[in-house]
């Protein structure tokens, strides 16, 4: 993606950090209708200017997910929504958000995950948050196993793409860029965590199907799904050149996820179909598409 000089595209991947992180404390940290910190606080605590927080929190505007105010702060006016039947205790208190799945998952001594996604960004945060309570000594597994499939980068995606002009390929790049980073950043932390002996295995595998993604799914130990179809959005979008236009997008942490869980009494409950069809359906993909 063409660029204006290293200090242009530069502070565009400081921009894109900055919207990675408060993306993932959004609904966490941030509950709904709370105030993100004043910019001033956040460029400290980030290590960043305070045009580079501006720049991020434009991006963070533009996909619905914040709302500013003059005079009256940043708020946050959407979290990702879970519909869930079976919730826990973590689970009602206040907006029900992804990380407490992950985080019950990460608590078992055998965690396997199997994730088919249109980017790796919204699981890097989780890895990365779950690593550090591994870390911290608050949970210990013993082995982790994670497979994700994600698209082929060749393939013509109809999304993200510049509105105006099907074949701008900007957008496109910036998708591989996103999904590169991401991915090599949760690969790290989870095979740090074996090599530091931290967790005795880890077992790492991406691979790459030629299929374009129309949902979203979490397969958690193999007993609990989480689906959610892509819903496609026009909005206003800064590229790294500093150029803003009218993108077709999805946005991943947008997607609503209704929760399944596998009943090991009832092989006709509805949970249980579910859940065993989607890892038919994920294994089948796996074996005979996916590179």
């Amino acid at each position: 993606m063409a660029g204006r000089g290293g200090e242009s595209s530069g502070g565009g991947r400081e921009a894109q950090r900055v919207a990675d992180e408060l993306r993932a404390r959004i609904g966490h940290v941030y509950p709904l209708h709370s105030f993100l910190p004043a910019q001033r606080a956040l460029a400290v605590e980030l290590g960043v200017s305070r045009d580079t927080v501006q720049r991020a929190l434009r991006e963070l505007a533009s996909e619905g997910w914040i709302e500013s105010r003059r005079g009256s702060g940043t708020r946050v006016v959407k979290v990702q929504r879970i519909q869930s039947s079976t919730a826990k205790a973590t689970r009602v208190r206040g907006q029900v958000t992804l990380a407490p799945f992950i985080s019950e998952a990460f608590e078992q001594p055998d965690v396997t995950l199997d994730v088919y996604t249109l980017t790796s960004e919204s699981l890097d945060a989780h890895i990365r948050l779950q690593s550090e309570r591994i870390r911290g000594g608050f949970i210990s597994p013993q082995r982790i196993t994670l497979r994700m499939l994600l698209p082929d980068p060749s393939l013509p995606l109809p999304y993200p793409r510049v509105k105006a002009d099907s074949g701008d390929s900007r957008m496109r790049a910036r998708l591989r860029g996103i999904t590169e980073t991401h991915t090599a950043s949760l690969v790290g932390a989870l095979r740090d965590l074996e090599t530091e002996g931290q967790v005795p295995s880890v077992d790492v595998r991406i691979r790459q199907a030629p299929l374009t993604p129309t949902f979203k799914l979490y397969l958690l130990n193999g007993v609990e799904a989480l689906h959610g179809m892509y819903e496609i959005t026009e909005r206003r979008l800064e590229l790294g050149d500093g150029e803003v236009v009218t993108a077709l997008d999805v946005l991943g942490l947008g997607a609503t996820l209704t929760h399944h869980v596998k009943d090991p009494a009832d092989a006709g409950a509805s949970g249980t179909v579910f859940v065993e069809s989607m890892q038919q359906w994920f294994d089948s993909v796996w074996h005979h598409l996916a590179r």
